[in-house]
């Protein structure tokens, strides 16, 4: 992303885009989203697809039972149940069923809302870094393509436990691309951003050394114990001026 090597000191291995290290697993994920405690696992590229239909699959368990042990219950309270000890367990598994309920459904819906965005958690907490900067949704393709990365192509495998997300976990297609190089570039040079009609930011082309007065300046930096700012014709030199700004 941002064009540097990342290296992994404890797999003594080179991590590519979206991996990170796990300090439970000890070793490194691809597209690293959390470590889940529930399922002892780690959930990254290769079964992040299949974290999701667990929790939409346990969710759905969860109301099912609370809704068909639900009308137990309300006789539960009202005493229209016979004075047996299954009073217990139909209180115990509607309280269950409802916790979980709303529990599962929290967490399901922050990943659906990661997946719209093709974000994760990690990436949610820390803004991931580009070659122009910090860009919270540089891997944002929009939302259709956002759920074709996580579930594949072929909707009708979208709902079953098969692998069909796109991609190698390694490499990552992105909403920022490279400015057309037959378009004049920006006088604001590498901080400034170009958008598109659909207002997507994009990394602005730097200056060439004949479009920059920075490059382009003949006179050499000297020191003296006069002010260096000033030229021969006592004007600012802009290059000294920017150098002793920063």
């Amino acid at each position: 992303m941002s064009g540097a090597i990342r290296y992994c000191d404890r797999c003594q291995l080179i991590k590519p885009d979206r991996c990170h290290h796990c300090s439970v697993c000890d070793k490194c994920i691809l597209k690293m989203d959390h470590h889940c405690p529930w399922v002892n696992n780690c959930v990254g590229f290769s079964n992040y697809k299949f974290f999701l239909l667990f929790l939409a699959y346990s969710l759905l368990y969860c109301l099912f039972i609370a809704a068909t042990d639900l009308q137990y219950f309300i006789k539960f309270w009202t005493n229209g149940l016979p004075d047996t000890q299954a009073k217990f367990h139909i209180m115990f598994l509607f309280f269950a069923a409802a916790m979980f309920s709303v529990s599962l459904s929290s967490l399901f819906g922050y990943h659906c809302w990661l997946v719209s965005k093709n974000k994760s958690t990690l990436e949610a907490f820390r803004s991931p870094v580009f070659r122009h900067g910090t860009d919270k949704n540089g891997f944002s393709l929009g939302f259709s393509k956002n759920m074709r990365q996580v579930f594949g192509d072929e909707k009708k495998y979208w709902l079953l436990p098969i692998f069909s997300s796109l991609g190698d976990g390694c490499s990552f297609p992105t909403c920022l691309v490279n400015q057309d190089p037959e378009q004049p570039a920006t006088p604001a040079g590498l901080n400034s951003m170009a958008k598109n009609p659909e207002n997507h930011q994009f990394p602005a082309k730097p200056l060439r050394e004949s479009q920059s007065h920075l490059l382009t300046d003949s006179q050499p930096w000297t020191e003296s114990s006069t002010n260096p700012g000033k030229g021969k014709a006592g004007m600012s030199n802009p290059a000294l001026t920017m150098e002793n700004e920063t």
